[in-house]
């Protein structure tokens, strides 16, 4: 647990430290336009959704007697969905420096999507689909050798 709190500690001071950084440089160096500001927005709902979501997955169950029951989830394991979110966090608080210099940064974020599609396909479609093709040819085989050893009694 302790863990937990030192991981979600160390992503909510990156958080706001990015947005802290690039508010002002943006205040010194550029000016709020409705584009600067709704895409500060988005980093900031980003920001706020992966961090509540992390602390959810972190929370420790109780059951109705107040008796402890689950630790919540350790947010360092390798492989777990919070790894994810801890990258969104990292890649966001990057672009968001990045687009400092330019704008035209911000499009690196149409990654995600595409990152996201590449993880649903490795971890969860394709395991599954190429599974149900393993299960079926094993039961042709069994099928198979079963009409073999027919055959053979029949011609004999």
């Amino acid at each position: 647990m302790e863990e937990n709190v030192s991981t979600l500690s160390f992503y909510n001071y990156m958080a706001l430290g990015t947005m802290g950084i690039y508010i002002f440089i943006t205040m010194m160096l550029h000016e709020f336009n409705a584009l600067t500001i709704s895409l500060m927005a988005f980093s900031a709902i980003v920001y706020i959704g992966s961090y509540q979501f992390m602390l959810y997955m972190a929370q420790p169950a109780f059951s109705e007697t107040e008796q402890f029951m689950n630790p919540g989830v350790d947010l360092n394991m390798e492989g777990g969905l919070a790894e994810h979110i801890k990258d969104l966090i990292i890649f966001t608080s990057g672009v968001q420096i990045l687009s400092l210099i330019s704008n035209y940064f911000w499009f690196l974020w149409l990654l995600v999507p595409l990152r996201g599609t590449t993880v649903l396909w490795n971890q969860i479609m394709a395991p599954w689909v190429y599974a149900q093709e393993d299960q079926q040819s094993e039961m042709n085989e069994k099928k198979l050798r079963k009409l073999e050893r027919k055959i053979a009694k029949r011609y004999q």
